[in-house]
């Protein structure tokens, strides 16, 4: 793998582009995206359905269904940039190995007709190369870990509440202790109290391993608890990126302050505000900013021409920041 300065950063994505060929057209899922993640650290990647975030997931583990247009871009990992791997390199390299997947809706991740404990195990076998005995003491280690009772090693996935079957999904995805986890709507489809439960879990994980996370999600609220960092998504491009304190006290791109005041408050009087319009096509997007038919701040030049991303401390992809 050609190496790069990447300033220490564990993940650097450059102008990576996901394009997927439609019968309508080609459809940008991901369409330029640019960050950094450092070690020990979480990102999460907020924004409304359909604006690119799983895409963007499965661009960095390489993931791509048959229909791909366009994929490029540099992802450096640890320095590396594993785009110059050929697939086969890159599966025994780097994923799983270096970069695993809790994906979303854990009970279709997981085969129904295959014991838990096997498929959490299956990973360490294959790219740890460790005998059955010892990927089962190894999944064992990780059921204790996301706490998951060890005697439900031999049970199947139906057998599970979707909370233990999301914690089982964690594990098969933590097996192989990876420098960086993507977890693609973890907490989706839970109820209140299960999703707070797999949160502290995250939180006592990436203490514990020094384990990176890619959080995918559109809840923001559950994703402030183990955010470091926050990239905002809209339309296919990451259109505000910076410290998650920061970010939720004072959000800088229209479309940010917009999902800011979507969220209920528990204190205060002022009523969850709304996006008005309907996000831009993704086959055929806007020549200006993506976001400037919805804006209420838009003026003339934000339809002309796509902003650049200001860099003073936080990145924001607008004009009125220019």
């Amino acid at each position: 793998m050609p190496d790069t300065p990447s300033n220490g950063h564990l993940l650097h994505i450059e102008d990576l582009k996901l394009h997927f060929r439609a019968s309508k057209g080609v459809v940008q899922a991901v369409d330029g995206v640019n960050f950094d993640l450092d070690r020990n650290e979480a990102v999460v990647v907020i924004g409304e359905s359909g604006c690119g975030k799983t895409s963007l997931g499965k661009a960095i583990l390489r993931l791509l269904p048959r229909n791909v247009e366009t994929y490029s871009g540099q992802v450096y990992l640890n320095g590396g940039d594993v785009m110059t791997l050929g697939e086969d390199e890159f599966r025994q390299q780097v994923r799983w190995v270096k970069v695993s997947l809790v994906p979303q809706a854990a009970m279709n991740a997981l085969n129904p007709v295959v014991r838990v404990g096997d498929q959490v195990a299956e990973p360490a076998i294959i790219h740890l190369r460790l005998s059955r005995e010892e990927a089962m003491e190894q999944a064992r280690q990780m059921f204790r870990m996301v706490g998951v009772p060890v005697d439900f090693i031999s049970r199947y996935p139906f057998e599970l509440s979707g909370g233990m079957r999301q914690r089982v999904a964690l594990a098969m995805a933590l097996v192989t202790v990876p420098d960086l986890v993507i977890l693609d709507e973890p907490t989706s489809a839970l109820d209140v109290l299960t999703q707070a439960n797999i949160m502290n879990l995250l939180k006592r994980l990436k203490k514990s391993m020094s384990t990176s996370f890619v959080l995918i999600t559109h809840d923001i609220a559950t994703s402030s608890e183990l955010a470091d960092r926050v990239a905002v998504m809209y339309a296919g491009q990451i259109v505000e990126t910076g410290d998650a304190i920061t970010f939720f006290e004072a959000p800088l791109h229209p479309y940010s302050q917009k999902l800011m005041a979507s969220v209920p408050r528990l204190r205060g009087d002022e009523e969850p505000d709304f996006i008005t319009g309907q996000p831009p096509s993704l086959i055929a997007p806007p020549t200006g900013c993506r976001f400037a038919a919805r804006c209420p701040s838009r003026f003339g030049r934000c339809s002309a021409e796509p902003p650049l991303l200001a860099q003073d401390g936080r990145q924001v992809k607008c004009w009125l920041y220019a």
